[in-house]
């Protein structure tokens, strides 16, 4: 397998005009930054069943993490990062933790980040296959990272559409839905690409060069979810309405702002059966039947046969997030 392209080494897009740079905030690299041996990192409890209803072990789950790092690290590396920690497994209790500890390894890192409310609090993140692999050691299942980097926290480098769709909604309609939203992305000059969530929904996702802060990247996705709901209000959806969701599809921008965060490309799902979340080309869609089409054994053969990225070009991007109108 050849090794992809590291995504986190997108070139910084340019300065907006009349937007002040925040002085950098206070960043604890993990030790030691060079290259490590992720097979150093010692899993306790090895044969405890992670999934119900399946033989996968604690074990298997590092090793799977361990077999698609070269996929999976340039999806999290430097960035702010969210895991689902699950220490009964995946069918037992399951929280999120986006806050820095120092038990969660040597090789976590921490950045501190102000939050809503006031105040600032360390946030986590790995630069490393070692840091991902202590994660892992203390019961982490699932990776979601914030579409910004570490080293510039306030200006995004991706963009995320989750289309979350209604009970009863077919497969079918789900597919089409991403390539309307891939449609619409063209029509605003961007290119995208596509994810299996291994949830229920599909993500259209976006590289843009960084120059935006968070709040115009969080209005020109709205603008494009408004632009669809109101071409076609029967099948789309722009708010997060559940007693209007009947028969259409949620287009959520929300993933869009400073602090939410989706989940990585080659993730596990803390969901029965293992599901993996899984990038594709736009012409595998169709070649699938469902979001979760690719569980732990089926992504492990899919990261052996890989020759190619298939997001080939995400990494090479350099296309800027469109001006829209102040009016907004």
């Amino acid at each position: 397998m050849s090794k992809p392209t590291s995504r986190s080494a997108a070139a910084k897009g340019p300065q907006r005009a009349g937007t002040a740079r925040k002085a950098a905030p206070a960043v604890k690299r993990a030790t030691p930054k060079s290259k490590v041996d992720a097979q150093a990192v010692r899993i306790t409890h090895p044969e405890r069943i992670v999934y119900p209803d399946t033989a996968i072990t604690k074990q298997d789950v590092a090793d799977y993490y361990r077999a698609v790092m070269d996929w999976l690290l340039p999806e999290l590396a430097g960035r702010p990062l969210s895991v689902i920690r699950c220490p009964d497994g995946a069918g037992g209790t399951c929280f999120f933790q986006k806050h820095h500890a120092d038990k969660l390894g040597a090789h976590v890192a921490s950045i501190t980040l102000r939050e809503k409310g006031g105040g600032s609090d360390r946030y986590l993140y790995v630069e490393d296959a070692q840091g991902v692999l202590e994660l892992v050691q203390m019961n982490s299942l699932e990776f979601h990272p914030w579409g910004s980097r570490v080293d510039d926290p306030e200006r995004p480098d991706r963009l995320v559409f989750d289309l979350d769709p209604a009970p009863g909604i077919g497969w079918d309609d789900l597919v089409s839905a991403a390539k309307d939203v891939r449609a619409r992305l063209r029509k605003h000059g961007l290119e995208s690409f596509a994810r299996l969530s291994g949830g229920k929904g599909l993500h259209v996702v976006v590289p843009i060069r960084r120059g935006p802060v968070w709040e115009e990247a969080k209005a020109f996705c709205e603008m494009i979810a408004d632009e669809m709901a109101a071409d076609d209000p029967s099948r789309y959806l722009a708010t997060a309405s559940k007693a209007q969701r009947e028969g259409r599809i949620f287009i959520d921008w929300l993933r869009n702002a400073r602090g939410a965060t989706s989940v990585a490309s080659w993730s596990l799902r803390a969901r029965a059966g293992a599901p993996v979340a899984m990038p594709l080309r736009w012409d595998e869609l169709t070649k699938v039947k469902s979001p979760t089409a690719f569980d732990l054994a089926t992504a492990l053969k899919r990261a052996k046969s890989l020759r190619k990225d298939p997001w080939q070009g995400f990494a090479a991007s350099k296309q800027s997030l469109p001006r829209i109108s102040s009016r907004r």
